[in-house]
């Protein structure tokens, strides 16, 4: 792991700005070096006077690591005639910018090579692609470069090298990623960038077609209606080493990512595992040992949340704070920040065999899917919390548990199920499942993981948006309408928080709030 992935990130997706040159050619003097480096400021500059809305970047703790350039055209006028580089930004002074036109033209794209790994150049593509959507444009182009051919160009054609390129024979590492992205060749042009060798002077024209075309959208950036959750089944299985539990966390991240999920849950002490490798004769040790882990993986979990481009809630673990052992669970966005929520009731048993206990904290998460809440496993049998989320906006609660019987399981199966339609919101609850021989206090496991509804006729029948097979390691990619939640609230059947009776009764937080 490199120096920047060690480091703390907060990444912001936003326009770009004059001020920002500085950033933008140290990006691009490393990045094209050997084709001439950055941009003047006065092309730079000609760019965000034009066009300021398809200039965008990533900062990352107020530098900026990335961006993508743009200018509108007439889609047909690209398409239908040969042109090059030079043609789109004419000199620098960008004057095939048409104000009124019906495509976006991608000028340029490129990210920090100290960032590369992030997936970052992902995250502007799709930027892109929101930003079509909301200005209802029919689509993107661009002229793309095809790096890998200048070391084939001598043995087959363009055409021939692009097919193989199309079929994973070959692999070229600018061709290759926007393939992946959904873009798909137009047309080879020639001598599209004469000074690229490495392309051997040729590039390929490439587009993306936007299906909600004349529908309007909105800004990138902006949160969703529609997000997908991932939901986890985990199978409990002893791991030797840390790093063998992170390579199974990241597997499962890895694939709900790979369904475009925005978010993903893991269950209660989720690495509890790695308890085998301590004092079974004394579960408080063995679970305060496992507590050493949770720095390091709670690390790993922000790694994976800005890599994947997914937002992940880790399940909970030991954390050891003022000699006080607690039960926490990590909100890891995908902008590189991340968060904590303790687990405030501490069950008898959890109590006497390893000495957990409450937090005094219960918090509210902004994510880019709308207000969420955390609560571990036993909190949500205490209707208080998800009501208090509920009035500062929750609209998703995340409910990670750990529950060794099917009678505790149905305890925190129907509680969930009540919060999400006292609350009017969407709950999703996520289990372990299998067994850990010869680990004190945590021998079985029972778990049935589940996506839940509020009970109206816009919602499934049973309430149940998904739910998995019980006692089987799966995952759950649930699509989540949040205008529903909104036409609820104000139209539903039943009205629970706007029906309550303020002036009989109201839950009220003791404790100050951060």
């Amino acid at each position: 792991m490199n120096d920047t992935e060690q480091q703390e990130h907060k990444f912001i997706l936003r326009g770009l700005k004059d001020k920002d040159y500085a950033d933008i050619k140290r990006i691009m003097d490393r990045v094209y070096k050997g084709m001439g480096g950055a941009w003047k400021p006065e092309e730079f500059g000609a760019l965000i006077k034009q066009f300021p809305e398809g200039q965008i970047c990533i900062e990352d703790n107020g530098n900026v690591v990335g961006a993508a350039l743009a200018i509108l055209v007439n889609a047909e006028a690209f398409e239908n005639r040969r042109h090059t580089y030079e043609d789109v930004v004419k000199g620098g002074e960008m004057s095939a910018h048409e104000p009124e036109g019906d495509a976006l033209y991608g000028v340029d794209i490129f990210v920090d090579p100290d960032y590369r790994g992030l997936r970052l150049g992902r995250r502007l593509y799709d930027a892109r692609k929101e930003l079509c959507e909301t200005l209802n444009l029919k689509s993107i182009i661009f002229g793309g470069r095809i790096p890998g051919y200048g070391k084939h160009s001598n043995d087959m054609t363009p055409a021939a090298y692009i097919q193989k390129v199309k079929d994973n024979e070959i692999y070229d590492p600018v061709l290759s990623f926007q393939l992946l992205n959904d873009f798909h060749i137009k047309k080879i042009m020639k001598n599209y960038i004469p000074e690229d060798a490495q392309s051997d002077s040729y590039g390929v024209l490439m587009e993306w077609n936007n299906i909600y075309y004349e529908k309007k959208q909105k800004l990138f950036g902006g949160r969703k209606s529609y997000p997908r959750i991932g939901v986890v089944q985990w199978q409990m299985r002893p791991f030797d080493k840390v790093e063998d539990f992170l390579h199974q966390a990241e597997f499962f991240v890895d694939a709900v990512a790979g369904y475009n999920s925005d978010i993903v849950l893991f269950p209660e002490l989720v690495n509890a595992p790695l308890l085998k490798n301590f004092n079974q004769e004394n579960p408080a040790e063995a679970m305060r040992s496992l507590s050493e882990y949770t720095e390091e993986i709670r690390m790993a979990f922000v790694n994976m949340a800005i890599t994947y481009n997914i937002n992940i809630v880790t399940g909970s673990m030991p954390e050891l704070r003022d000699d006080s052992l607690y039960n926490v669970a990590f909100v890891c966005r995908r902008d590189g920040t991340w968060d904590a929520q303790y687990k405030l009731h501490i069950t008898p048993d959890e109590s006497q065999y390893w000495g957990l206990k409450g937090g005094d904290q219960l918090k509210i998460f902004d994510t880019d899917l709308g207000k969420i809440g955390v609560l571990i496993c036993y909190d949500v049998e205490f209707p208080e919390l998800s009501r208090n989320l509920a009035d500062k906006g929750m609209t998703l609660l995340l409910v990670p548990f750990l529950t060794d019987t099917k009678n505790a399981y149905l305890r925190v199966r129907r509680c969930a199920q009540a919060r999400a339609i006292e609350n009017e919101c969407y709950v999703a609850i996520s289990g372990s499942v299998g067994n850990l021989p010869k680990v004190e206090n945590m021998d079985i496991q029972y778990s049935q993981s589940a996506v839940f509804t509020p009970s109206d006729f816009a919602f499934p029948h049973d309430a149940i948006a998904a739910e998995a097979t019980p006692n089987t390691e799966m995952t759950l990619m649930v699509d989540l309408d949040l205008d529903l939640l909104k036409e609820l609230r104000q139209q539903g059947s039943v009205r629970n928080l706007q029906s309550r009776r303020n002036e009989l009764y109201e839950v009220v937080w003791k404790m100050t709030e951060e």
